[in-house]
């Protein structure tokens, strides 16, 4: 069971950071190095939820125009629809973002962060720190991306 502390910022931090896995050749993580990826990952969660927010603020926009002025032109009502599918995805792509990231913050806050979800090898230090919300090594990423 991997211990934990608050560091300066009242940011949970593991304690013993040998409990984070590295993948082989390289080196342990560093408590400092931890705190950045861990502010990485909330800053991460804070600007999906504001994005979500902007994005739901304008489906809803989009939508209430959508009701107005009947006998519209059909170009104007294409648009509308394009602008509003597009409004959609962009809101669906930030939950699935926002999601990766809380379930990533969830992992570190548990001590089991850095372990891959499909195989348990280490997902390598030097991948989350390019994509904190990792959950999967280089490896079974790539077979799941091919299926």
């Amino acid at each position: 069971m991997t211990m934990s502390r608050k560091n300066s910022s009242d940011e949970t931090v593991p304690t013993n950071t040998s409990a984070i896995p590295v993948a082989e050749g390289e080196d342990p993580w560093t408590d400092e190095e931890l705190a950045e990826i861990r502010a990485e990952l909330q800053a991460d969660i804070d600007q999906m939820e504001r994005k979500i927010a902007q994005s739901e603020a304008d489906l809803r926009r989009l939508l209430d125009e959508g009701t107005e002025g009947t006998g519209r032109d059909p170009a104007d009502v294409g648009s509308s629809n394009f602008e509003r599918d597009q409004e959609m995805s962009l809101a669906a792509n930030a939950r699935t973002l926002l999601e990766q990231g809380q379930l990533a913050l969830k992992l570190f806050d548990e001590g089991k962060y850095g372990v891959c979800e499909v195989c348990g090898c280490p997902i390598g230090k030097a991948r989350l720190q390019v994509f904190p919300r990792a959950t999967m090594c280089v490896s079974c990423k790539q077979r799941t991306e091919r299926r």
